[in-house]
């Protein structure tokens, strides 16, 4: 006997059917995962956090910050605006990087804050 499952089966299939017909489509399910998997690093996490306090940081900025080179600290950018939690414009010789909506709401709820919505 364990103590995380049922000892009979007792399903109510039509509340759980109508449950599942509700449930993200996989390739969904698997998107949503994909972007807080992103947040799943320390460094792309700080990032993200320097991006929400700063609003609007260039690769030199976040790398001073993070204590991170700045090649790295490029590599991360990437994979979280290949997930659409940053977004970038070039200023000239800079590239300048913010903290998306989405960037921001996912941030706050890996944070475990009230969500802050500024991006």
């Amino acid at each position: 006997m364990s103590n995380d499952r049922c000892d009979l089966l007792c399903l109510d299939a039509p509340l759980a059917e109508g449950i599942r017909r509700k449930l993200l489509d996989k390739r969904t399910a698997w998107e949503a995962s994909e972007r807080a998997k992103a947040f799943s690093d320390p460094t792309r996490l700080t990032l993200a956090a320097a991006l929400r306090e700063g609003g609007e940081l260039c690769v030199c900025d976040l790398a001073w910050i993070s204590e991170r080179s700045q090649g790295l600290v490029s590599h991360h950018l990437r994979v979280l605006r290949s997930h659409g939690l940053v977004r970038s414009r070039r200023d000239g010789k800079l590239v300048m990087y913010a903290l998306a909506e989405e960037g921001v709401l996912l941030l706050s709820a890996v944070l475990g804050e009230p969500e802050r919505v500024e991006a």
